[in-house]
Parts: C-alpha cells; structure tokens; sequence
C-alpha cells in the first residue's frame, strides 16, 4: 500500500506543487489549509481534504483523527508548507501582528509535528517530516525581524524533535529557500524595475520558483534521503552562502 503524505497549506502555490509531485510517485494524499473555498477548489481531486486552522491544537488533533477515519492509519509523510510571510520593521510591528506571525509559522509547526509523530509513536511506525524555514533564519535581512524569530524556532524545534525520534526511525529535515515567486509573494514583484532588482539579489541571476523548494521537499521525503535527518538546507540561489565575483 502507497504512504499517506499530509501537505499542509495546500492551497498554495509550494504546497499545491508538493501535492502534485507526491499525487505523482503514488502516495495517498490529505491536503490542508484554513480556507474551504480554496481548499474545495484544488485540481488534485483525490486523498482527503480537511480545513483547519494548524495554529490551533485542538483543530490538529481534529486533523489526525480524520486521517486515521478516511485512511484506517496515520500519515507516514509529513509536507508542512503552511505558513505565511510578514515584511515590516521592528518598531512598526505591533503585538498583534508579531502574534499572528508566530502562530503562523512557528505553532502551526510545532502543534503539527507534535501530532504527525505521536501518531507514529502510536503504532510504532516509521516516517518523515519536511517544514519551511527562510534564509531570514539563518542571516540578517532587514525588516524581517518577526518571521526570522519565527523561522528560527522552527529550525530549533527542527534539530531538537530529530533528535529525539532518530531512534524510532522518524526523520525531520527543512528547507530553507530564499524569496520564491508565488500567490503569497506576488505583491513584492509590482513595480516596473522589482523583478529585475529581487533577481539582482540573488547569485545565480534570478529568485526562487515553487519547483525549486517542491523539488527538494519531496527528495527528502524520498527514500533516497533516508540517511539524513536533523538538517536545514538552504534553496536560495546561493544567497546565504557565496558571494559572486563582481564584474568590472
């Protein structure tokens, strides 16, 4: 029997690509996300589809339960894409705002991978999880200070949960991609000259596409990566990394 892979924030545009790619190597999908209506309207019309709010734990557990009523077992594969992205200064962000950033990126994550691996632990099964970190998390960019503390605690909640399932078999890997062009960040790319300047950014000549992150999300879902675990891997066009020679 094919493995039940749970991508949350499956209406978007990273995690409907994910979807698609796992629909493709035959896994038996559930897809998530907190809007019904984009939720209903996703093309993959096969596997489960529950809305909820991963930000609350108690809409978690209502998640699983379904997984385990649709499926008879739980997910072996774990895709959280759910999340979102706030750019805004320090001192122009208000609690309110810093909350929801946080609920979104880092609570949905934690009460996520909480429920996928007591599951596993549940019936002594082995499996795979894959969340999304940012660059943001890994070196300074400015006006990003709520949603790199957040991706921060991802990446830590990340190593810590890897380490303590490694021996039961349950990997827990992210990504952490630079600025990719997608539903939620179509809004940076208005202006005449701003995809050529996000592009300018970047070492190799260009941003990011969902593919590029989907691409290495299903890899290390893949039984190919079964001996890594415990890793944050930056899919950012060499941003966070290298420096290019600059042409004279």
């Amino acid at each position: 029997m094919s493995e039940i892979a749970l991508i949350t924030g499956s209406s978007g545009t990273l995690g409907g690509n994910v979807a698609r790619r796992l629909a493709e190597s035959g896994c038996r999908l559930v897809l998530t996300g907190r809007d019904e209506q984009k939720l209903a309207e996703n093309p993959l019309p096969d596997g489960l589809k529950v809305v909820a709010d991963l930000a609350r734990a108690q809409e978690v557990e209502n998640l699983f339960q379904a997984i385990e009523a649709h499926y008879g077992e739980p997910a072996s594969l774990l895709a959280h894409c759910a999340g979102s992205v706030m750019i805004r200064p320090l001192h122009r962000t208000s609690p309110e705002q810093y909350r929801t950033c946080l609920q979104n990126n880092l609570d949905s994550a934690f009460y996520t991978l909480q429920g996928f691996v007591q599951r596993l632990i549940n019936t002594k099964a082995s499996g795979c999880a894959v969340l999304i970190s940012s660059i943001a998390a890994r070196i300074g960019i400015s006006n990003h200070a709520a949603v790199a503390a957040a991706k921060a605690g991802v990446e830590g909640l990340v190593r810590s949960v890897a380490a303590t399932y490694a021996g039961r078999g349950i990997r827990v890997n992210a990504i952490a991609p630079g600025l990719m062009r997608t539903s939620a960040t179509e809004g940076f790319f208005a202006g005449e000259k701003a995809e050529q300047q996000l592009a300018a950014q970047y070492p190799l000549g260009r941003y990011g596409r969902a593919e590029d992150a989907a691409g290495m999300i299903c890899w290390l879902l893949s039984r190919e990566a079964e001996w890594i675990t415990g890793q944050i891997i930056a899919v950012d066009g060499g941003f966070s990394s290298i420096r290019p020679l600059v042409k004279r």
